[in-house]
């Protein structure tokens, strides 16, 4: 039998916490008998919450934290201050090998700091980057970073390119997974300083199926499967996908409302349009890892709904089983 994935969830973090998030952990418990979920926060609404569900006992357990991060507080010293926090609680079960993973719709700014600062890093990694998978044409991609760092150096972002496509190819299954330099233009020369550093440590890296820069334009095709960047630009990147995707579905659905016959052909075509646009829905792929740590910590969006925190939960399974943070520590080794 599978060894059990111990998954800390912070029960508090996010706008729907925690109605949302409970239902999100017992939704994966339910569906998968390899996790075991920690709900980590005030014990009595948590429990409240559980009481309207049917759930393995076995595989669901509380954990109390009285206080709770707000996502407007300075994270470095909320971090500090508030010990007994859902966030906080859940970071050091990871540090102590109580879980192997947390998964949190909290303050990014406090999944951040906790991350480096309680899980740590795996010697060697510079930088962890928040890692979202991210929806196009051919499947999904992996964009890294996001969030995590708006300043970052070339060695950076060659480390990122490696841990991504550890992850692309262990846990999605992508092989020899093309990596792409997200930048102004596909010619070598294009570029900030940054980029036109980063691309040559790119192309001499044998670890890695490096295939040039990308252009914003052809991100949604899905010309690539690791998309490299500082998180200044991944951050804009990413949440210009996810505004045109909601309008597009938005718009998409209003026009097959707009009139009879419209709404005729929208009941022909509805079981295939579903199944299209669920693919472009970022909620189907989990939160964004945050790679390079010495635990898994996930961060899911602050607005996330039951099906997504089930989704941050699951992609711990197989983070574990392919021992995704033994092949990025073989990576980082390979550059001493």
């Amino acid at each position: 039998m599978a060894e059990m994935v111990n998954v800390a969830v912070d029960a508090m973090g996010g706008d729907n916490a925690p109605g949302e998030i409970v239902k999100g952990a017992v939704e994966a418990v339910n569906e998968d008998r390899r996790v075991k979920v920690f709900l980590v926060g005030r014990e009595p609404v948590i429990r409240e919450e559980l009481k309207k569900y049917t759930y393995p006992a076995e595989q669901l357990e509380i954990v109390h934290a009285e206080e709770v991060i707000d996502t407007g507080e300075p994270p470095v010293m909320a971090i500090r201050r508030k010990k007994d926090s859902s966030i906080v609680k859940a970071m050091y079960m990871v540090k102590e090998g109580q879980c192997d993973a947390l998964v949190s719709a909290g303050s990014t700014g406090a999944v951040l700091v906790g991350g480096q600062v309680i899980v740590g890093r795996i010697k060697g990694v510079e930088r962890p980057p928040l890692a979202p998978i991210i929806p196009n044409a051919e499947g999904v991609s992996l964009l890294l970073d996001c969030g995590a760092n708006v300043d970052a150096r070339p060695s950076q972002l060659l480390q990122f390119a490696k841990m991504g496509s550890v992850y692309m190819e262990s846990v999605l299954g992508v092989k020899n997974p093309r990596v792409g330099l997200v930048n102004i233009g596909v010619e070598e020369e294009k570029g900030n300083a940054l980029t036109r550093e980063t691309y040559p440590l790119l192309q001499s890296c044998p670890e890695i199926n490096f295939i040039g820069n990308v252009e914003a334009r052809d991100i949604p095709a899905g010309v690539a499967d690791v998309l490299v960047c500082e998180a200044f630009a991944g951050n804009i990147v990413l949440k210009m996908l996810e505004g045109v995707s909601d309008v597009l579905i938005k718009k998409i659905k209003g026009g097959m409302m707009s009139s009879l016959r419209s709404k005729i052909g929208a009941l022909l075509v509805k079981p295939a349009l579903k199944k299209t646009l669920k693919g472009f829905s970022t909620e189907e792929y989990g939160g964004a890892p945050l790679l390079g740590l010495n635990g898994l910590v996930v961060k899911t969006h602050g607005s996330s709904k039951a099906i997504e925190i089930r989704h941050s939960i699951l992609q711990c399974i197989a983070f574990k089983e392919q021992n995704i943070n033994e092949k990025i520590k073989e990576q980082i080794v390979l550059e001493d």
